[in-house]
């Protein structure tokens, strides 16, 4: 019975060895892949749209908007074509385009959604 015992502990310690050096791995082989910052400014910084892409991204964009979806996109398109760049996502992010997010309108308020 005392044998059974020891080797159920052994096995356990094994496969907790086992699951840590898969979690290192893991985050060793991320490392090369850079920041997740990094990722979205190379991906959707500024620069990174190109004038066929703002169509697709402004629907992105505006997809959640509970306000006219017409009267977004049309703001998103603008900031676009200005700024080639549009942040990821429906909200937020506008740290990632810093030309999209300081736009204001006459009031003072954000001119790109």
């Amino acid at each position: 019975m005392a044998i059974s015992c020891k080797v159920k502990i052994i096995a356990v310690l094994l496969f907790a060895l086992f699951a840590i050096s898969m979690l290192e791995s893991t985050q060793v082989s991320a490392v090369g892949l850079g920041s997740y910052p990094d990722l979205l400014r190379k991906y959707y910084g500024p620069g990174s749209a190109k004038p066929e892409q703002c169509r697709w991204r402004c629907a992105t964009r505006c997809s959640k908007t509970k306000h006219r979806f017409d009267f977004c996109n049309a703001g998103c398109m603008s900031c676009c074509s200005s700024c080639k760049c549009v942040p990821p996502g429906t909200s937020g992010y506008r740290w990632v385009c810093p030309c999209y997010d300081t736009k204001k309108t006459k009031k003072g308020g954000p001119k790109c959604p």
